[in-house]
Protein backbone atom coordinates (compact mmCIF):
# COMPACT_ATOMS: atom_id res chain seq x y z
CA UNK A 1 0.00 0.00 0.00
CA UNK A 2 1.04 3.56 -0.91
CA UNK A 3 1.47 5.82 2.20
CA UNK A 4 -0.72 8.77 1.98
CA UNK A 5 -0.43 12.53 3.85
CA UNK A 6 -1.37 12.59 7.20
CA UNK A 7 -1.76 15.57 9.29
CA UNK A 8 -0.27 14.63 12.71
CA UNK A 9 -0.32 17.89 13.84
CA UNK A 10 -3.65 18.86 13.70
CA UNK A 11 -5.18 15.50 14.38
CA UNK A 12 -4.12 15.37 17.72
CA UNK A 13 -4.74 11.77 17.96
CA UNK A 14 -2.84 8.98 19.85
CA UNK A 15 0.91 8.46 18.85
CA UNK A 16 1.45 5.68 15.53
CA UNK A 17 -0.85 7.22 13.68
CA UNK A 18 -0.29 6.20 9.77
CA UNK A 19 -2.90 6.64 6.39
CA UNK A 20 -2.37 4.64 3.45
CA UNK A 21 -4.21 5.61 -0.52
CA UNK A 22 -6.73 2.66 -1.18
CA UNK A 23 -7.75 1.91 -4.78
CA UNK A 24 -12.10 1.25 -4.96
CA UNK A 25 -13.20 -1.58 -7.46
CA UNK A 26 -14.51 1.15 -9.08
CA UNK A 27 -11.14 2.70 -9.59
CA UNK A 28 -11.20 5.70 -7.12
CA UNK A 29 -8.17 6.91 -4.81
CA UNK A 30 -9.56 7.02 -1.35
CA UNK A 31 -7.79 7.45 2.18
CA UNK A 32 -7.88 5.23 4.79
CA UNK A 33 -5.86 6.27 8.52
CA UNK A 34 -5.59 3.72 11.14
CA UNK A 35 -4.38 4.59 15.40
CA UNK A 36 -2.49 1.26 16.37
CA UNK A 37 -3.00 0.47 19.92
CA UNK A 38 -0.96 -2.43 21.73
CA UNK A 39 -3.04 -5.15 23.04
CA UNK A 40 -6.54 -3.88 21.78
CA UNK A 41 -9.29 -5.46 22.59
CA UNK A 42 -10.22 -4.84 18.99
CA UNK A 43 -10.72 -2.45 16.05
CA UNK A 44 -13.09 0.58 15.68
CA UNK A 45 -13.51 1.42 12.32
CA UNK A 46 -15.16 4.85 12.59
CA UNK A 47 -16.76 6.28 9.53
CA UNK A 48 -16.93 9.88 9.65
CA UNK A 49 -19.84 12.14 8.24
CA UNK A 50 -20.40 14.31 5.15
CA UNK A 51 -17.80 17.03 5.16
CA UNK A 52 -15.30 15.34 7.25
CA UNK A 53 -12.28 14.05 7.28
CA UNK A 54 -9.63 11.58 8.84
CA UNK A 55 -7.54 14.05 11.25
CA UNK A 56 -11.17 15.00 12.32
CA UNK A 57 -11.01 11.53 14.41
CA UNK A 58 -7.73 11.90 15.83
CA UNK A 59 -9.23 12.99 18.93
CA UNK A 60 -11.69 9.94 18.93
CA UNK A 61 -8.91 8.04 18.33
CA UNK A 62 -7.35 9.20 21.29
CA UNK A 63 -10.39 8.14 23.44
CA UNK A 64 -10.66 4.68 22.24
CA UNK A 65 -6.67 4.03 22.35
CA UNK A 66 -7.13 5.20 26.22
CA UNK A 67 -10.03 2.19 26.36
CA UNK A 68 -8.39 -0.30 24.65
CA UNK A 69 -9.17 -0.37 21.09
CA UNK A 70 -7.48 0.58 18.24
CA UNK A 71 -9.22 2.74 15.27
CA UNK A 72 -9.78 3.40 11.84
CA UNK A 73 -10.92 6.47 9.58
CA UNK A 74 -11.91 7.18 6.33
CA UNK A 75 -12.05 10.25 3.90
CA UNK A 76 -15.21 8.77 1.56
CA UNK A 77 -15.37 9.72 -2.19
CA UNK A 78 -15.51 13.11 -2.85
CA UNK A 79 -14.15 14.58 0.48
CA UNK A 80 -11.22 14.86 2.40
CA UNK A 81 -8.25 13.67 0.81
CA UNK A 82 -10.22 11.26 -1.84
CA UNK A 83 -11.32 11.59 -5.23
CA UNK A 84 -13.34 14.51 -5.78
CA UNK A 85 -16.58 13.66 -7.67
CA UNK A 86 -16.78 17.19 -9.38
CA UNK A 87 -14.54 19.80 -10.76
CA UNK A 88 -15.63 22.30 -7.98
CA UNK A 89 -12.94 20.84 -5.23
CA UNK A 90 -15.48 22.46 -2.79
CA UNK A 91 -18.79 20.47 -3.82
CA UNK A 92 -20.12 17.56 -1.67
CA UNK A 93 -20.90 15.58 -4.47
CA UNK A 94 -21.24 11.85 -5.19
CA UNK A 95 -22.48 10.08 -8.35
CA UNK A 96 -25.03 7.73 -6.62
CA UNK A 97 -25.08 6.85 -2.73
CA UNK A 98 -24.71 3.12 -3.10
CA UNK A 99 -21.13 3.63 -4.37
CA UNK A 100 -20.06 4.43 -0.75
CA UNK A 101 -19.88 1.15 0.22
CA UNK A 102 -17.45 0.44 -2.51
CA UNK A 103 -15.25 2.86 -0.50
CA UNK A 104 -16.45 0.65 3.10
CA UNK A 105 -15.35 -2.45 1.50
CA UNK A 106 -12.20 -1.03 0.66
CA UNK A 107 -12.12 -0.16 4.28
CA UNK A 108 -12.45 -3.21 5.37
CA UNK A 109 -9.91 -4.66 3.05
CA UNK A 110 -7.35 -2.49 4.71
CA UNK A 111 -8.00 -3.39 8.31
CA UNK A 112 -7.55 -7.46 7.36
CA UNK A 113 -4.65 -6.38 5.18
CA UNK A 114 -3.12 -5.02 7.98
CA UNK A 115 -4.25 -7.76 10.15
CA UNK A 116 -5.79 -4.72 12.81
CA UNK A 117 -7.21 -6.39 16.12
CA UNK A 118 -10.59 -8.20 15.59
CA UNK A 119 -13.46 -8.60 16.78
CA UNK A 120 -14.28 -5.07 14.33
CA UNK A 121 -16.73 -2.42 15.33
CA UNK A 122 -18.28 -0.12 13.82
CA UNK A 123 -19.07 3.77 14.41
CA UNK A 124 -20.79 5.61 12.24
CA UNK A 125 -21.52 9.69 12.50
CA UNK A 126 -24.16 11.35 11.01
CA UNK A 127 -23.76 10.03 6.60
CA UNK A 128 -21.38 7.25 8.19
CA UNK A 129 -24.98 6.18 9.87
CA UNK A 130 -26.41 5.57 7.42
CA UNK A 131 -23.68 3.96 5.32
CA UNK A 132 -22.95 1.58 8.07
CA UNK A 133 -26.81 1.03 8.38
CA UNK A 134 -26.76 0.36 5.06
CA UNK A 135 -23.47 -1.99 5.22
CA UNK A 136 -24.90 -3.69 8.20
CA UNK A 137 -27.54 -4.95 5.88
CA UNK A 138 -25.27 -5.97 3.58
CA UNK A 139 -23.73 -8.25 6.01
CA UNK A 140 -20.82 -5.92 7.33
CA UNK A 141 -18.59 -8.07 9.53
CA UNK A 142 -18.60 -6.27 12.73
CA UNK A 143 -19.52 -7.84 16.08
CA UNK A 144 -21.47 -4.56 17.41
CA UNK A 145 -22.02 -1.07 15.91
CA UNK A 146 -22.61 2.46 17.61
CA UNK A 147 -24.05 5.69 15.70
CA UNK A 148 -23.58 8.65 16.56
CA UNK A 149 -25.86 10.89 15.21
CA UNK A 150 -27.04 8.99 12.81
CA UNK A 151 -28.46 10.62 9.20
CA UNK A 152 -31.44 7.83 8.70
CA UNK A 153 -33.90 10.96 7.98
CA UNK A 154 -32.62 14.68 7.65
CA UNK A 155 -34.01 17.87 9.83
CA UNK A 156 -36.63 19.61 6.95
CA UNK A 157 -39.53 20.99 7.79
CA UNK A 158 -42.74 19.69 6.58
CA UNK A 159 -43.69 22.50 3.86
CA UNK A 160 -39.52 22.19 2.76
CA UNK A 161 -39.68 18.02 2.13
CA UNK A 162 -41.10 18.62 -0.95
CA UNK A 163 -39.26 21.10 -2.23
CA UNK A 164 -36.37 19.09 -1.22
CA UNK A 165 -37.36 16.02 -3.29
CA UNK A 166 -38.81 18.36 -6.35
CA UNK A 167 -35.81 20.69 -7.00
CA UNK A 168 -33.28 17.79 -6.20
CA UNK A 169 -35.56 15.82 -8.64
CA UNK A 170 -35.68 17.96 -11.38
CA UNK A 171 -31.99 18.99 -11.51
CA UNK A 172 -31.22 15.67 -11.76
CA UNK A 173 -33.40 15.46 -14.53
CA UNK A 174 -32.54 18.28 -16.90
CA UNK A 175 -28.38 17.56 -16.44
CA UNK A 176 -27.93 19.92 -13.39
CA UNK A 177 -26.91 17.61 -10.74
CA UNK A 178 -23.72 19.32 -9.83
CA UNK A 179 -25.55 22.37 -8.91
CA UNK A 180 -25.05 23.42 -5.21
CA UNK A 181 -28.41 22.80 -2.88
CA UNK A 182 -29.97 26.35 -2.97
CA UNK A 183 -29.44 28.25 0.18
CA UNK A 184 -25.83 26.24 0.99
CA UNK A 185 -22.63 27.45 -0.54
CA UNK A 186 -19.48 25.34 -1.57
CA UNK A 187 -17.50 27.19 1.67
CA UNK A 188 -17.02 25.34 4.66
CA UNK A 189 -18.94 25.11 7.42
CA UNK A 190 -17.08 25.89 11.10
CA UNK A 191 -15.23 28.65 8.85
CA UNK A 192 -18.31 30.58 7.86
CA UNK A 193 -20.64 30.31 10.84
CA UNK A 194 -19.62 31.61 14.20
CA UNK A 195 -19.37 29.63 17.17
CA UNK A 196 -22.76 31.68 18.65
CA UNK A 197 -24.73 30.03 15.87
CA UNK A 198 -23.22 26.32 14.92
CA UNK A 199 -24.91 23.64 15.48
CA UNK A 200 -22.65 21.14 15.91
CA UNK A 201 -21.04 21.46 19.55
CA UNK A 202 -21.15 23.01 22.62
CA UNK A 203 -17.30 23.39 23.36
CA UNK A 204 -15.56 26.51 22.13
CA UNK A 205 -12.27 25.12 22.36
CA UNK A 206 -12.99 22.36 20.18
CA UNK A 207 -15.22 24.19 17.44
CA UNK A 208 -11.72 26.41 17.24
CA UNK A 209 -9.54 23.16 16.82
CA UNK A 210 -12.12 22.28 13.89
CA UNK A 211 -11.27 25.51 12.42
CA UNK A 212 -7.77 25.31 12.39
CA UNK A 213 -7.66 22.18 10.69
CA UNK A 214 -8.97 23.26 7.89
CA UNK A 215 -7.52 27.17 7.84
CA UNK A 216 -4.06 24.92 7.85
CA UNK A 217 -4.58 21.78 5.23
CA UNK A 218 -7.56 23.55 3.08
CA UNK A 219 -7.63 20.96 0.66
CA UNK A 220 -9.47 18.83 3.20
CA UNK A 221 -12.67 20.92 4.00
CA UNK A 222 -16.04 20.96 1.10
CA UNK A 223 -18.99 23.06 1.74
CA UNK A 224 -22.48 22.50 0.72
CA UNK A 225 -23.61 19.38 -0.96
CA UNK A 226 -24.88 19.16 -4.53
CA UNK A 227 -28.49 18.05 -5.87
CA UNK A 228 -27.43 15.21 -6.80
CA UNK A 229 -25.86 14.00 -3.59
CA UNK A 230 -29.53 15.58 -1.89
CA UNK A 231 -31.31 13.37 -3.79
CA UNK A 232 -29.57 10.55 -3.38
CA UNK A 233 -29.54 10.94 0.35
CA UNK A 234 -33.03 11.43 0.31
CA UNK A 235 -33.26 8.09 -1.48
CA UNK A 236 -31.60 6.09 0.14
CA UNK A 237 -32.95 7.14 3.38
CA UNK A 238 -36.42 6.42 2.39
CA UNK A 239 -35.45 3.22 1.45
CA UNK A 240 -33.90 2.06 4.84
CA UNK A 241 -36.67 3.11 6.72
CA UNK A 242 -38.70 0.65 4.91
CA UNK A 243 -35.93 -2.09 5.61
CA UNK A 244 -36.36 -3.89 9.71
CA UNK A 245 -33.13 -3.09 11.79
CA UNK A 246 -30.71 -5.95 11.38
CA UNK A 247 -29.61 -8.32 14.05
CA UNK A 248 -26.69 -6.52 15.23
CA UNK A 249 -26.19 -5.15 18.51
CA UNK A 250 -26.50 -1.27 18.36
CA UNK A 251 -26.41 1.41 20.45
CA UNK A 252 -27.17 4.99 19.52
CA UNK A 253 -26.39 8.77 20.93
CA UNK A 254 -28.84 11.47 20.20
CA UNK A 255 -28.08 14.90 21.52
CA UNK A 256 -31.67 16.81 22.80
CA UNK A 257 -30.24 19.69 20.48
CA UNK A 258 -30.07 18.01 17.45
CA UNK A 259 -30.51 20.30 14.47
CA UNK A 260 -29.17 18.57 11.53
CA UNK A 261 -30.71 15.06 11.47
CA UNK A 262 -34.34 14.02 12.16
CA UNK A 263 -34.33 12.70 16.11
CA UNK A 264 -38.24 11.48 15.30
CA UNK A 265 -36.37 8.90 12.94
CA UNK A 266 -34.25 7.59 15.13
CA UNK A 267 -36.28 7.06 17.96
CA UNK A 268 -38.47 4.86 15.47
CA UNK A 269 -35.51 2.62 14.37
CA UNK A 270 -34.15 2.12 18.08
CA UNK A 271 -37.28 1.68 19.29
CA UNK A 272 -37.51 -2.03 17.37
CA UNK A 273 -33.53 -2.67 17.00
CA UNK A 274 -33.11 -6.27 18.18
CA UNK A 275 -30.54 -5.66 21.26
CA UNK A 276 -30.45 -2.26 20.26
CA UNK A 277 -30.05 0.94 22.35
CA UNK A 278 -30.56 4.57 22.92
CA UNK A 279 -28.77 7.07 24.71
CA UNK A 280 -30.14 11.10 24.78
CA UNK A 281 -27.22 13.27 25.51
CA UNK A 282 -28.66 15.74 27.60
CA UNK A 283 -27.45 19.23 25.71
CA UNK A 284 -25.51 17.68 23.00
CA UNK A 285 -26.12 19.30 19.76
CA UNK A 286 -24.94 17.43 16.30
CA UNK A 287 -21.17 16.30 17.14
CA UNK A 288 -21.45 14.75 21.15
CA UNK A 289 -17.92 12.69 20.23
CA UNK A 290 -16.94 16.46 19.68
CA UNK A 291 -17.37 18.34 22.60
CA UNK A 292 -15.35 18.61 25.95
CA UNK A 293 -17.85 19.61 28.13
CA UNK A 294 -18.01 15.99 29.49
CA UNK A 295 -20.46 15.14 26.67
CA UNK A 296 -17.98 13.63 24.64
CA UNK A 297 -16.48 11.76 27.88
CA UNK A 298 -20.03 10.00 28.59
CA UNK A 299 -20.27 9.29 25.33
CA UNK A 300 -17.26 7.49 24.67
CA UNK A 301 -17.61 5.32 28.17
CA UNK A 302 -21.01 3.94 27.37
CA UNK A 303 -19.71 3.32 24.04
CA UNK A 304 -16.83 1.29 24.89
CA UNK A 305 -18.81 -0.53 27.44
CA UNK A 306 -20.96 -1.90 24.70
CA UNK A 307 -18.42 -2.90 22.83
CA UNK A 308 -16.40 -4.47 25.95
CA UNK A 309 -19.84 -7.10 25.81
CA UNK A 310 -18.92 -8.07 22.50
CA UNK A 311 -15.38 -8.65 22.56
Amino acid sequence: MEIAPFFDDVADGPAGGKAHWLMTDDGLRIRAAHWPRASAKGTVLMFPGRTEFIEKYGRSAREFAQRGYASLAVDWRGQGLADRMADDRGLGHVHAFRDYQKDAIAVLDYAKSLNLPEPYFLLGHSMGGCIGLRALHNGYPVVAAGFSAPMWGMMISPLMRPFAWAISTTARAIGRETMVVPGQTTKGYVGSTPFSENLLTTDPEYYDHLEAMTKTYPDLGIGGPSVLWLNEALIEMRRLATMKSPDVPAITFLGTDEKIVDPGRIHKRMKHWPNGKLTVLNGAKHEPMMDNTGISIAMFDELCKFFDQHV
